[in-house]
């Protein structure tokens, strides 16, 4: 019979893993908590047409990357290829828009994609996702936030913030038609997505991974000089604000997201330690979104972070605590016919001393046996209850990891020494 494998793109997070991914979790709600920002849950399958109507139609990742199908009434869903779309229609759906909003999220997205190293076809993203505050205050906020988690991280050296403005509509519509007419010049010299790109959305030609293509883009007119009086001053303001709090950031005229939704501000938090994939975390502005879903006009901002690309980052420059590998802090060994008194002694300790990961060894075994899985299981201490320890109501303590004599206590003292 052929062996069940996960599905490609769709991987497994073995035991051994989760510490480091429940580490970044635990960093950013945290984060996130002292910001003010309140978690929101939404489902992974939506109505297709609300990321074709939020997304865009033109966009690689409705014409190309979406897990779309019929349901059994005939209704055309999609797995979510990304959270802004169903945050906002969460938002509109109850209510939630009368008032400033703060939210975040975390949970698997889905794009049919060539899997490789931090591209994936069932990846993990955290988002942020601010509704009803228009001013560059609130894209400061979330960007100094943002620099903030990565000091915490200690990575704050290996990762880039690039920052660019798309401008309004018309700012858009305008630098649109210009770089059309310039590249239509040159259409020969375009590689083939961005000659398909050209008719559809010639902006994502900014981002080609062609070295000829970018070659050609270094004479292409620029996005900055295309910008409206009001954006111009939102982006200055904006830069003002980031000086202040000392966050540094590049100037990127070439820098545009994949999603239509985007006008204003735009940002990538970029590094080089993770090869071709250099994109953690990236946002923008989208004032027009909650409007073309049929809300009322409401201004918003967020961004989206890949938390496999966070934790490779993490692995390659041995940013994650050694004590992770410690999933364990003790060890009960039950030797005899004591496993009654072993299993109410452990209660009582895991009552007194609420931290305590403590592991109670199940399916018998001899003295030495047990020893080697508590020494394996990576605990500082193994507990031990002998028929001796149970007559006498006392536990031996073995220190594992340091050279100091075992000892035999009383409940009372052993629980006085594991909380020193």
């Amino acid at each position: 019979m052929k062996q069940l494998r996960a599905i490609r793109g769709m991987n497994d997070l073995l035991p051994e893993q989760s510490p480091a991914w429940q580490y970044v979790e635990a960093t950013l709600s945290e984060l996130l908590a002292r910001y003010g920002y309140r978690e929101i849950r939404t489902p992974y399958l939506e109505a297709t047409q609300l990321f074709s109507r939020a997304v865009g139609e033109a966009t690689d990742i409705v014409e190309k990357e979406m897990y779309t199908f019929d349901d059994k009434s005939g209704d055309s869903v999609t797995l979510r290829p990304e959270g802004t779309a169903g945050t906002v229609r969460a938002a509109i759906q109850h209510n939630l828009l009368t008032q400033p909003q703060r939210l975040w999220y975390f949970g698997p997205m889905f794009r049919y994609e060539r899997p490789q190293k931090g591209r994936l076809r069932q990846f993990h993203q955290f988002g942020v996702e601010v509704f009803g505050l228009e001013g560059p205050d609130i894209d400061a906020e979330i960007l100094i936030m943002t620099a903030r988690l990565w000091r915490q991280l200690g990575i704050s050296e290996h990762i880039t913030l690039q920052l660019n403005s798309l401008g309004n509509a018309a700012s858009r519509v305008a630098y649109r038609n210009a770089l059309v007419g310039y590249l239509s010049e040159h259409r020969a010299q375009l590689d083939e997505d961005s000659q398909r790109r050209l008719e559809r959305n010639p902006l994502r030609i900014l981002d080609s991974k062609s070295a000829q293509t970018q070659e050609l883009l270094t004479n292409a007119p620029c996005l900055l000089d295309f910008l409206d009086e009001e954006s111009t001053v939102h982006l200055t303001r904006l830069r003002e604000l980031l000086d202040a709090a000392q966050v540094r950031y590049e100037i990127n005229p070439a820098l545009v997201r994949g999603l239509d939704y985007y006008g204003k501000t735009v940002f990538e938090w970029v590094t080089g330690s993770l090869g071709a994939q250099g994109t953690v975390c990236a946002g923008g502005r989208y004032d027009g979104l909650v409007e073309q879903m049929g809300g009322k006009p409401t201004p918003a901002v967020g961004f989206g972070l890949g938390v496999e690309r966070l934790v490779l980052m993490l692995e390659a420059l041995g940013g994650l605590p050694k004590t992770l590998a410690q999933q364990v802090d003790a060890y009960l060994v039950a030797v005899g016919d004591v496993q009654s008194a072993a299993l109410a002694a452990a209660e009582k300790l895991r009552d007194e001393l609420p931290w305590l990961r403590l592991q109670a060894h199940c399916g018998g075994g001899s003295f030495k046996s047990q020893m080697k899985k508590a020494d394996k299981s990576s605990a500082n201490f193994a507990l031990i209850i002998g028929e001796d320890e149970a007559a006498n109501g006392q536990i031996t303590v073995k220190f594992l990891r340091s050279d100091r004599p075992q000892q035999t206590l009383a409940p009372g003292a052993l629980v006085a020494l594991l909380r020193g």
